[in-house]
C-alpha cells in the first residue's frame, strides 16, 4: 500500500518544510529527494544493468538531467550510457525513410517521442504521483498530518494544483471541501505576501524609495520564480 511505502518521506518533507527558515514547498523537497536518488542510482549501481540500459537507450534524458549528470562528476559512467544511447539512435531511430512512409515521417515521429521523454523524469513522475496520493491518504486518515498541512507556509503553484487534483479524485465532497479550504487559504496568503514583496522590490529601484528598507523583498524575484515554476529554494540569498 502507498501509505506504507511512502508515509515516512512524505512526513519528513512536510516536517522539513516547516523547519526550514525559507518558504519551502514540501512537495518540492520530495521531488528533490527523488531526483537525487535517481541520479545517484543511474550513475552508480544501475548504470550497467541490461534492463536499465534498455530503458535509458529508449527514453534518453532531458537537457536538465544531462546537465545534472555532468555536474555529478562521473564522466565515464555518463560516457558509457551515451555510447550505448547513440548506438541505439543510429540503429533504431535514424533508419532513413522511403516514399512509402512519407520519406522519413516514421523517423520524425520516433525522434519527437524521444525528445519528449526522459528516463529520470519518468522514474520521478511515477514515484511522485504515489507520494501525492499518500499525502492525500494521510490527510484523510491522520489528524496530525492535517495539522501539519495546515501549518505549511507555501506550496509552489504546480504542486498546489497537483495536490488539489489528487485530493479531488479520492476525497468525499465534504472532506475535499475541508481540505480545499485549508490549502487554498495557505496559497492565497502566500501569493499575497509574495506579490507584495515583488512590488516592493520594484519600488526600491525608484529613487524616491532609496532610503527605505528592503524588508523581505531582496530575494523576492527568485522566490517568485520558485513559487510559479516549482523548485527547492536552495539558492535564495
Amino acid at each position: 500500500m502507498a501509505e506504507q511505502i511512502y508515509t515516512i518521506p512524505v512526513n519528513e518533507a512536510f516536517d522539513g518544510a516547516l523547519a526550514s527558515e525559507k518558504d519551502e514547498c514540501p512537495f518540492c523537497l520530495l521531488h528533490d529527494m527523488l531526483e537525487k536518488t535517481e541520479l545517484d542510482l543511474i550513475l552508480g549501481a544501475s548504470m550497467m544493468e541490461p534492463d536499465i540500459r534498455i530503458e535509458t537507450n529508449k527514453r534518453g534524458f532531458c537537457r536538465d538531467h544531462f546537465t545534472k549528470m555532468m555536474a555529478a562528476g562521473n564522466r565515464l559512467g555518463l560516457a558509457l550510457m551515451l555510447e550505448s544511447h547513440l548506438t541505439h539512435i543510429e540503429k533504431e531511430l535514424l533508419t532513413g525513410g522511403s516514399l512509402l512512409d512519407g520519406a522519413g515521417t516514421k523517423e520524425e515521429a520516433k525522434l519527437h517521442a524521444l525528445d519528449d521523454d526522459c528516463y529520470v523524469c519518468h522514474r520521478i513522475g511515477d514515484k511522485f504521483g504515489k507520494m501525492l496520493d499518500t499525502a492525500v491518504w494521510l490527510w484523510e486518515h491522520e489528524e496530525e498530518f492535517r495539522d501539519k498541512t495546515a501549518s505549511q507556509k507555501v506550496f509552489c503553484l504546480p504542486h498546489y494544483a497537483a495536490f488539489c487534483h489528487a485530493a479531488r479524485e479520492v476525497l468525499a465532497k465534504k472532506d475535499f471541501a475541508s481540505f480545499y479550504k485549508t490549502v487554498s487559504g495557505i496559497e492565497k496568503h502566500a501569493v499575497s505576501e509574495l506579490g507584495g514583496d515583488v512590488s516592493w522590490f520594484c519600488k526600491k529601484f525608484d529613487y524616491r524609495y532609496d532610503a527605505e528598507p528592503w524588508y523581505n523583498a531582496k530575494d523576492a524575484v527568485p522566490r517568485a520564480i520558485h513559487f510559479l515554476a516549482g523548485g527547492k529554494n536552495s539558492d535564495n540569498q
